[in-house]
């Protein structure tokens, strides 16, 4: 039973299957009678099209060729356009150019530029037919258009081209080196050397020569000049209007060209004076006026780098001639010990503007410029440091006859040692002169060896001159002052730190070796009359206290005792009318010498006194032989060394 019913399930399932696939089949069928449809429709249709396309190709030839045509017509005229409106700018620039630049600068320099460009334009486009008369007739309209721009170039430098006034540059410098009264000659040229260093770091003012707003302008016509080839014409307006412009001004400010001539002939006064102001006037030059100079060039000739120093060179070049023309006079003229130190104050004022000259006179065309200055330099160097010889020689050598008769310090000494002084002002600028004439030493210790043979050599003259005293006491004091007054003037003096302690404690020694002498020669001989040597009567009948011209217990006569006090009394009295006629003007080494004097001379006649005093008192009229008590004595000694008169001293 129950395989029966699993066999008719069986049987059902399978008709199932047979019916589903016969399905299938239909669809399939049908499917592909609507694909074979389908490409035949579409076939049909490429049929069409491509007849289609066939059929407006030449129309679409036709729409083509009239489209190019457009755009030929379009281009053509946009040319014409362009052409046009070259020929509208040519009559628009003429009309600018034959009005000229006075009207309006801004636009006659338009005006020119549209020139240029209608020439490049024409130039490049020879096919149009007028092409080469457009540009025959720009380019002459150019050229007037430039001469035009060349006389308004002139015209406008020199309008606004003006000499500055000594007022005006003296409002540029610093508090410091601002003479006074207005002028450079109010300032003591003595203090040049201070006012170098005090300039050193000090801040000028600029000083503006043209307004910067004409720059610009001018800077714009200078362009245009070269541009059209006209570069000499530019350099020479330049030179000729800027050049006169700086001379006036330096020649207001007081600069004169001086030949070595003129120098030669001036009183030294006059040239010191000169000198000092010379200096004033270089720094003003090269930090004011130069400065100036070269910022307008800079700006005008700004692009334009053929010009900027070559304008700069040739516009400066007669008034820095004019500054290096005195300085070499002087560096050329006679030499002189006071020339030395205003030959140091150039040297160190050329040294000290060295970095702006080299930097403002910069390039090839200033080169002649840096090199007078640098020459100047070194010739002022090369003077100075034969003038160390000179003085040296003139020093040992000096033969003034100008005697001090009191034993003073000589004007020698104090002219030599103040001349040393002064150069330890200038210890920098000495090492940088020493430098210069390199021989393998030190500037210090060059420096330290001139200092020694100058002093060496003033040693020398006044052992020279100390051979005029008659007097050898005279003689020594006259060395003791004049070796002391070279002694403590180095103490206090930078001069100490370079010659040394060694040197100082040697020439002290001198000094007190010259005092010795003195009181040895000056006072020996008066001493020997305080001496109880050779008081001893020589008769019997004298060494009785009781007779009239006898002796004391040791046996002294009164009358040898007498005639030492009188002479006594009669070399002190000289030597106090002479001695204190001579002077000693260093007031403690016045005092330490009456001082030494006295510690020798005191202690003895009170001694004398005291001994054989009694002698003489007992006898007649002793106040003619005691005239003095050792108060009086020590009282008159004061008087020693105070370089009185003779009247004076009998008083």
């Amino acid at each position: 039973m129950g395989v029966q019913v699993r066999a008719a399930a069986g049987a059902i399932g399978a008709d199932n299957l047979s019916e589903k696939a016969a399905k299938m089949r239909e669809s399939l069928l049908q499917s592909q009678s609507i694909t074979e449809n389908m490409v035949s429709i579409l076939g049909s249709f490429d049929h069409r099209l491509s007849a289609l396309e066939t059929a407006m190709r030449p129309t679409q030839i036709r729409t083509h060729a009239i489209r190019r045509a457009h755009e030929n017509i379009d281009r053509t005229l946009k040319a014409a356009d362009v052409i046009l409106d070259r020929f509208d700018l040519s009559r628009e620039a003429e009309a600018k150019i034959l009005r000229g630049p006075h009207e309006d600068l801004e636009s006659y320099l338009e005006a020119i530029e549209q020139l240029r460009s209608n020439i490049v334009f024409f130039t490049n486009n020879k096919s149009f037919r007028s092409s080469d008369g457009v540009i025959s007739h720009a380019s002459n309209l150019l050229s007037k258009a430039i001469s035009k721009l060349e006389q308004e170039f002139k015209q406008l430098l020199s309008s606004y081209s003006k000499s500055v006034e000594p007022d005006r540059l003296y409002e540029c410098l610093p508090n410091s080196l601002r003479p006074s009264s207005g002028s450079p000659e109010s300032k003591n040229p003595s203090n040049s050397h201070t006012s170098h260093i005090t300039a050193e770091n000090a801040i000028f003012t600029p000083l503006i020569l043209i307004p910067p707003r004409v720059l610009p302008l001018l800077h714009d016509l200078a362009q245009h000049m070269v541009q059209a080839g006209h570069v000499q014409q530019c350099l020479v307006i330049y030179r000729d209007t800027r050049s006169i412009v700086l001379e006036e001004t330096l020649q207001k400010l007081g600069v004169e060209k001086l030949s070595k001539d003129d120098v030669q002939k001036m009183q030294w006064e006059v040239l010191e004076l000169k000198i000092g102001t010379w200096i004033h006037f270089m720094r003003i030059a090269v930090k004011l006026i130069f400065t100036a100079e070269r910022k307008v060039c800079d700006q005008m000739f700004d692009g334009i780098e053929s010009l900027k120093d070559q304008c700069f060179a040739e516009v400066t070049a007669g008034s820095v001639s004019m500054l290096l023309s005195f300085g070499d006079a002087i560096a050329k003229s006679k030499r002189s010990p006071e020339k030395l130190f205003v030959l140091l104050d150039m040297y160190e004022i050329m040294r000290e503007l060295h970095a702006e000259i080299e930097s403002l006179f910069r390039g090839k065309a200033c080169k002649d410029i840096r090199e007078s200055a640098l020459g100047l330099t070194k010739r002022l160097a090369q003077t100075a440091q034969e003038t160390f010889g000179d003085f040296e020689e003139a020093v040992e050598k000096d033969a003034t006859k100008t005697a001090v008769s009191d034993g003073t310090v000589h004007p020698l000494t104090s002219y030599v040692i103040n001349y040393v002084k002064f150069l330890f002002d200038y210890q920098s600028t000495l090492k940088q002169l020493f430098q210069e004439f390199e021989n393998g030493e030190d500037s210090n210790s060059q420096l330290a060896s001139v200092t020694m043979r100058i002093m060496q050599a003033l040693q020398i003259n006044l052992e020279g001159k100390s051979k005029q005293y008659k007097d050898p006491a005279l003689t020594n004091l006259f060395l003791m002052n004049n070796i002391h007054y070279m002694v403590r003037s180095v103490r206090r003096s930078e001069a100490k730190d370079l010659l040394g302690d060694d040197w100082v404690q040697r020439h002290r020694r001198v000094v007190q070796q010259h005092a010795n002498q003195y009181k040895r020669i000056a006072w020996a001989k008066i001493l020997q009359c305080l001496s109880i040597q050779g008081l001893n009567s020589s008769g019997g009948g004298g060494g009785s206290m009781g007779g009239g011209d006898g002796g004391n217990s040791s046996g002294a006569s009164r009358a040898l005792v007498k005639d030492r006090l009188k002479i006594f009394n009669g070399q002190f009295e000289e030597l106090h009318q002479r001695q204190s006629q001579w002077t000693v003007p260093d007031s403690e080494l016045r005092e330490s010498l009456k001082l030494a004097v006295a510690e020798v001379l005191l202690p003895a006649y009170r001694s004398f006194i005291k001994r054989f005093g009694a002698l003489v008192e007992s006898g007649k009229n002793p106040h003619k032989y005691i005239r003095y008590t050792a108060d009086d004595l020590d009282r008159m000694l004061g008087e020693f060394f105070e370089g009185k008169t003779s009247n004076d001293a009998r008083r």
